[in-house]
């Protein structure tokens, strides 16, 4: 993985950090951003040396959204067909990250607002810098709240009531607010944010991946589901991994009094 319009590094426990990295802009996004972001959560799946993703941004913003100049203005001069390609790709960036089975922490060290704020939504855990807000300014620039799967992901998150005010209103939200609502799972202080963020990675790449992996997946599946159907999918989803390496190797280390080492398999 190579030629990025962002910085990508990987360490050697598996944690790969993504960071966006146009300072200038408050990390504004591009067509190529969006595209490069697409099509590298789709290979992420497949990357072996991978094992968890940090999310975040150079400088002091997280990311400011899609580019004024190099996105909103070229898009007026396209047609229906040709914007409706490219919300659809903002979209597949959105669903990549959902359907890795790989867990992605973002570390939201400063504005994460529009499409930034959705894909700092669309990590699975949220470390936010104490003068860090989100906001879902759709609405303010004269478009619909519900972009890139946000209407269907906040109120997951922070339930309907809250996601109605935020989507509809475009307020920025404060990070004390974040926490107290679930939109944050940690606030730090501005230079501990991306430590505390790729502490909780590490934890997780170097944790039981294939476990990790199947709970992200149950959490989405289930969410159509009714009851009967959802114990089912997880009576099936833990008879598997109760078949699998890493609950025999939990076993054997239990008897053999050691720290299991887990293997994602």
């Amino acid at each position: 993985m190579s030629d990025f319009d962002f910085q990508f590094d990987v360490d050697a426990d598996g944690v790969a950090t993504l960071t966006l990295d146009r300072p200038e802009t408050l990390n504004s996004l591009t067509f190529d951003v969006y595209g490069q972001l697409e099509s590298l959560f789709v290979d992420l799946r497949s990357d072996d040396r991978v094992k968890a993703v940090v999310l975040t941004g150079a400088g002091k913003g997280f990311c400011s959204g899609g580019s004024v100049d190099e996105i909103i203005g070229p898009l007026l001069e396209r047609d229906l067909a040709g914007t409706l390609e490219f919300t659809r790709m903002t979209g597949a960036v959105v669903r990549n990250m959902l359907r890795l089975d790989k867990p992605i922490v973002a570390a939201v060290n400063g504005v994460a607002a529009g499409a930034g704020s959705v894909l700092a939504l669309a990590s699975d855990l949220r470390v936010m810098s104490e003068r860090a807000k989100f906001a879902f300014l759709f609405t303010k620039v004269g478009l619909t709240g519900a972009d890139m799967g946000a209407a269907w992901l906040l109120p997951k998150v922070i339930g309907t009531g809250r996601a109605m005010e935020y989507l509809m209103l475009g307020d920025k939200i404060p990070a004390e607010e974040c926490l107290r609502i679930g939109l944050a799972n940690r606030v730090v202080a501005a230079e501990a944010v991306l430590e505390q963020a790729t502490t909780l990675a590490r934890r997780l790449a170097t944790g039981p991946g294939l476990a990790i992996g199947m709970t992200k997946k149950m959490v989405w599946h289930e969410w159509p589901m009714d009851m009967d159907a959802a114990i089912e999918q997880e009576a099936q989803a833990q008879a598997l991994l109760l078949r699998a390496g890493d609950h025999r190797e939990f076993f054997d280390a239990w008897n053999e009094k050691r720290e299991p080492k887990f293997e994602g398999r």
